[in-house]
């Protein structure tokens, strides 16, 4: 499934990624206030122009009339369609790894991540389940969160 990744800030000029199956799919999550902010949960989000949505077919055309390159410069060149796609595989295998080895405290995790925080228990990587006002608790107390979306928290797509 490939996915659709959209540059988004919200109403504080917070950059951040979102992962979607389709822009329908971002536009419905949208809708409903499911799309926050990962630094202050705010839900006033907006799309921003980002680079694979930029018309560049007349680049390649002008690369390809472009005289060769001096001896002694390097050309760099951009990834093919199909690199891109391999290098994306690859990085959302190994960052579904990474949230597979954190310890799933479910609705546990606002609790268990303040206990971290105040050296009640020991830290390890946690994930799980809390409420946009206890993730706006933790924020305001100097917890560091950050939402997973759950196309990176499911073991059917290992």
């Amino acid at each position: 499934m490939a996915l659709k990744v959209f540059d988004l800030s919200c109403e504080h000029d917070h950059l951040f990624e979102g992962w979607f199956a389709s822009l329908e799919s971002y536009e419905d999550q949208a809708s409903r206030g499911l799309v926050r902010c990962p630094v202050c949960q705010s839900a006033q989000i907006t799309r921003r122009v980002s680079a694979p949505h930029l018309n560049v077919s007349h680049l390649k055309a002008q690369r390809e009339d472009a005289p060769s390159v001096p001896a002694g410069r390097a050309s760099v060149m951009a990834p093919s369609d199909g690199q891109l796609a391999h290098l994306q595989a690859e990085v959302l295998r190994h960052i579904r790894r990474i949230v597979s080895q954190s310890d799933n405290v479910g609705a546990r995790f606002a609790d268990e991540a303040r206990r971290m925080h105040e050296g009640e228990i020991e830290h390890r990587a946690i994930r799980g389940t809390a409420t946009a006002e206890e993730c706006q608790s933790l924020v305001e107390d100097g917890i560091s969160i950050m939402p997973i979306p759950d196309i990176l928290d499911d073991d059917r797509l290992q």
